[in-house]
């Protein structure tokens, strides 16, 4: 029988996930190469469904293309604050990204050609997305090992930004994360703190068995 590890390298587990953080507050500093790269080597550690890898990270070190990318972002800010009817003003005093301040911007992406990869994916084909979500995952909670911030920015034109990036037709921008140095990291998720939304009891997300059935009204 495999052994578990130790109880400080377990603990170290569990308190790194329970501790990450989405980030929108960073420190004007440098991200050390070496780190990065580790960063980056765990992201490409993730599980993916029949290891087909369907990640692909694009380092943005222009400030021009950085520049773009926020205004695209801004764009798609104020179409979702729009959407929301009544929570616009609330949405629209949020901090919703840190583009302009983190000491990276990287771009998670799936690949193109994705639909030769039949292993895994011929009844579920978002397991390609579901495998780039654990490559982030993997750089967010060694990131946080690091000491350092990531903030996960999902509001753009997938369009727009593949287009900036000159992705190949038929891939796809998933996230655009910020990375880097922050004062400290926020005691619980900023949107809980900010009266957003508030995590839910554990128990109203496992079933046993079957799905709960709904009480007749």
């Amino acid at each position: 029988m495999a052994q578990p590890f130790s109880e400080s390298e377990r603990a170290a587990v569990y308190r790194v996930i329970h501790e990450r953080r989405d980030m929108r507050h960073f420190v004007p500093a440098p991200v050390d190469s070496g780190v990065l790269a580790r960063l980056l080597d765990a992201a490409h550690h993730a599980p993916s469904v029949g290891f087909m890898q369907p990640w692909r990270i694009v380092r943005v070190t222009s400030p021009a293309l950085r520049a773009s990318l926020h205004d695209a972002v801004e764009r798609e800010r104020l179409k979702t604050a729009d959407a929301l009817g009544e929570r616009r003003d609330a949405f629209m005093k949020l901090k919703v990204e840190g583009m302009q301040q983190c000491a990276e911007i990287l771009v998670m992406a799936l690949m193109d050609g994705r639909e030769r990869h039949v292993f895994g994916r011929r009844t579920l084909p978002e397991m390609d997305l579901a495998s780039v979500s654990c490559a982030i995952q993997n750089l967010w909670l060694a990131a946080r090992a690091e000491g350092l911030g990531v903030g996960w920015v999902s509001l753009f034109d997938p369009q727009d930004v593949a287009r900036l990036l000159h992705m190949p037709s038929g891939a796809k921008p998933v996230a655009i994360l910020c990375l880097g140095h922050v004062a400290e990291f926020y005691g619980a998720p900023m949107l809980e703190i900010e009266g957003w939304a508030a995590r839910a009891p554990l128990e109203t997300y496992v079933f046993e068995n079957a799905w709960p059935q709904q009480a007749s009204e």
